[in-house]
């Protein structure tokens, strides 16, 4: 990418309007999280059910588990980026250090890496 092409650093009003809309996505994920804390729960293999119920309720604790586990990974990643703000370090690429740039940053307001280096990584 040449220096030309880079996108411009993030505007306060930016950076404000992706704030809000991380502090929305943690709300929804920690609430997401609460509400579905009894779904993980261990299958009770005493429970007097038929075979085929307990591999279905089985099944259905495995893919509540992971839901769980991608909903905390994501969680993570939301706010790690709060913190970013909070350093003043938000809306650079980890890797290359330029500004991700703002479309990027409003799909995905986690994104820590550019379009460039995150197309690198996938190849």
């Amino acid at each position: 990418m040449d220096f030309e092409d880079w996108p411009d650093e993030l505007s306060a009003e930016q950076i404000e309007e992706l704030a809000e809309q991380l502090e929305e996505m943690e709300a929804r994920l920690t609430a997401r999280l609460e509400a579905h804390a009894d779904s993980a729960k261990p299958v009770d293999l005493d429970q007097p059910i038929g075979r085929l119920s307990r591999m279905d309720e089985l099944q259905r604790q495995q893919m509540a588990q992971a839901q769980k586990r991608r909903e905390k990974a994501n969680l993570q990643k939301v706010r790690s980026a709060l913190d970013r703000i909070r350093r003043d370090n938000y809306g650079f690429c980890m890797e290359c250090e330029i500004p991700i740039g703002y479309p990027r940053l409003k799909a995905q307001p986690h994104a820590v890496l550019c379009r460039d280096c995150q197309g690198a990584r996938e190849m």
